[in-house]
């Protein structure tokens, strides 16, 4: 059984991550997408949020789990018996970091591998922080997010804002 895992902090799940989601789980016989803590960000979300909008959008993905963790991945995987990383590559600067840290995943692990999926190219441009920048001045995310999505973050910045 092959299980991959996809990591990220998911803050907020966005197309381009679904995108991959849905192309890496047809690849594997499970792929845990692994909700990461890290307390070192300031996260719009918290991590149980996350993992409830995560359950949600992939509610229709029988292969998909959606799991939090906090501290090394090699450990996480570890624990979830895992032997593959799926990254996401949008352009060259995100080959660069993602590179390093599967080389030094690879050392801390010799058995953990890392594959890297372009995302489509009608999702190159989109990230997290750009969608939460988006909504913060009021403009139109849903070309970004699903509509559960868009209603939480609605939420949470009109909570900001009172």
């Amino acid at each position: 059984m092959l299980r991959a895992i996809y990591p990220g902090s998911f803050d907020p799940v966005t197309f381009g991550h679904l995108d991959i989601i849905k192309r890496s789980s047809s690849l594997v016989d499970e792929l845990i997408v692994g909700v990461l803590s890290n307390n070192a960000k300031s996260p719009l979300f918290s991590v149980e949020e996350r993992v409830k909008m995560l359950k949600e959008v992939t509610e229709n993905m029988p292969k998909v789990k959606i799991v939090p963790f906090e501290g090394l991945l090699v450990d996480f995987s570890r624990k979830m018996n895992a032997r593959m990383v799926i990254r996401g590559l949008r352009a060259i600067t995100d080959f660069e970091y993602e590179l390093q840290m599967a080389q030094t995943n690879h050392k801390l692990e010799p058995q953990l591998e890392t594959a890297f999926l372009t995302t489509g190219l009608e999702y190159s441009y989109l990230s997290s922080t750009t969608v939460k920048e988006v909504a913060a001045f009021g403009g139109d995310i849903s070309q970004f997010v699903p509509d559960i999505v868009i209603e939480k973050i609605q939420e949470k910045i009109n909570k900001r804002r009172v």
